[in-house]
Formats: C-alpha cells, sequence, structure tokens
C-alpha cells in the first residue's frame, strides 16, 4: 500500500486519540466510586433487612408483653377478690378458710412469675428497640455515603464524558486527514490487535509489540521509498517512520 509520509505519520495522532478514548472508557467503567457503590448498596441491603427482622422481633415481643401484662391483672383481679372475702369473713368453715389461703398464695407466686416474665420481655424489648436505633442509624449513615459518592461518580462520569467528546470531535478531524484505503487498514489492524494498529519505529524497535527488528528488516524498511506503508514483521502493526527510528 501507498501512502504519503504526512499520512501516515497522521496515523499516529489518531492512535494515541484511540488510545485515550480508550483509556477514558476504560475508567468511566472502572472508577472506584462504583465499587465503592456496590458495597454500600450490598449494606444498605443487609441493614434494610435486619431492620425487617428487628422490627418483627419488636412486634411479636410487644404481643408477647402485653398478654404477659394481661395474665398479671387477671391473676392480681382473682387474688384480690380471694383477699376481699378474705377479709371480709366470708368464709363458712376452716377447711374453706385454708383451701381459700392457699389459692391466694399460689396466685400470689403465679403473680410474681409473671410478673419477671413480663419484665423479662421488657429487657429483650429494650435491647431490640436499641438494636433497631443503631441499624437505623447506620442506615442513614450508609445512604448519605451513597448519595454523596453517587454525586462524586456523577461529576467523575461527567468529565470522563466531557473529555471524550473533545477527543472525538478532533478524532473525527484527524481521520478525515487520512486517505480511505489507510484508513480502513488502520481500523481493520486496532480490531485485530486490542486497538494499536499503528505504532512509531523508535531506535530499531517497534513500539506496537516492543520487539528490536532485526538488521534485515531495518534494511528493507530503510530501503522502502518514504510513501511505501511498512508493517512490522513481529506483530504486522503499521510501522511509521520518524526521526528517531534509527534508519
Amino acid at each position: 500500500m501507498k501512502a504519503e509520509a504526512v499520512h501516515q505519520r497522521r496515523l499516529l495522532d489518531l492512535q494515541e486519540l484511540d488510545t485515550t478514548l480508550a483509556q477514558m472508557n476504560h475508567r468511566a467503567r472502572t472508577l472506584p466510586e462504583i465499587a465503592e457503590l456496590e458495597r454500600l448498596d450490598a449494606r444498605i441491603a443487609e441493614l434494610r433487612n435486619a431492620l425487617v427482622v428487628v422490627e418483627t422481633e419488636l412486634g411479636d415481643l410487644g404481643r408477647e408483653q402485653r398478654k404477659a401484662e394481661a395474665d398479671v391483672d387477671q391473676v392480681r383481679t382473682r387474688a384480690e377478690r380471694d383477699s376481699r372475702r378474705l377479709e371480709a369473713g366470708q368464709v363458712s368453715s376452716p377447711k374453706e378458710l385454708e383451701g381459700l389461703q392457699s389459692e391466694i398464695a399460689s396466685l400470689q407466686r403465679r403473680q410474681g412469675e409473671l410478673e419477671e416474665i413480663v419484665l423479662d420481655v421488657m429487657e429483650r424489648r429494650e435491647t431490640a428497640e436499641a438494636r433497631r436505633a443503631e441499624l437505623a442509624k447506620d442506615l442513614a449513615t450508609a445512604e448519605q455515603d451513597r448519595a454523596v459518592t453517587e454525586e462524586r461518580r456523577s461529576t467523575e462520569i461527567s468529565a470522563i464524558r466531557a473529555d471524550a467528546a473533545t477527543a472525538r470531535d478532533r478524532r473525527t478531524r484527524v481521520a478525515g486527514e487520512i486517505p480511505d484505503d489507510l484508513l480502513a487498514l488502520y481500523t481493520k489492524l486496532r480490531d485485530q490487535y486490542g486497538g494499536v494498529a499503528a505504532a512509531p519505529l523508535r531506535y530499531g524497535r517497534c513500539e506496537g509489540c516492543k520487539l528490536a527488528l532485526s538488521t534485515a528488516e531495518l534494511g528493507e524498511i530503510r530501503a522502502a521509498l518514504s510513501d511505501e506503508v511498512v508493517r512490522c514483521e513481529n506483530c504486522r502493526r503499521i510501522l511509521i517512520r520518524t526521526t528517531e527510528s534509527g534508519l
């Protein structure tokens, strides 16, 4: 293929812009804020699930406490009724008196047991409420951190997009200065060789594959006309001759 030397050298400008655009795309995909957002999303989901669990626990404890308090009230009411009977002398025989006194004592023991249950439930409820408050605080912090991180990510993405738009405009202008057949070859090689299609020959080494060319290869390039498009024998990329080629 033939192409004027100036057009061949323009490929280096195009390659630089393409490499810059690829780097911008990579940076946009790998911003540290993206990983941080994923971590925060997982943390927020974990905290929300934990809050659902503790809210359910608090609901159960509330019902348990109300039932225990109702049981206490029921036993207390019965004990008070029996005590009033005893104080009023509404007992007809010693046996009935003994039975009533025994029932009052049993009710008092039962009331004590139920009050212990109420206290235990209240303590567990207090612990659960403290846990809920802690989780709610942690969730609010995580959500705030996410909002800040998302804003930072959006700012970074906006800056990258602006720079990329400028680079694409420059690329369009540069590509317009390159003959169609040379541009087509460059595009084909970019697809084949990981985005790098043209590289300078610098002091006898291809900057595309970083390998030094043999003396025979350099001799062939030295003998080639300036408008001859030469390729690296190692990586097959387009080799651009410059003042630093060492020919």
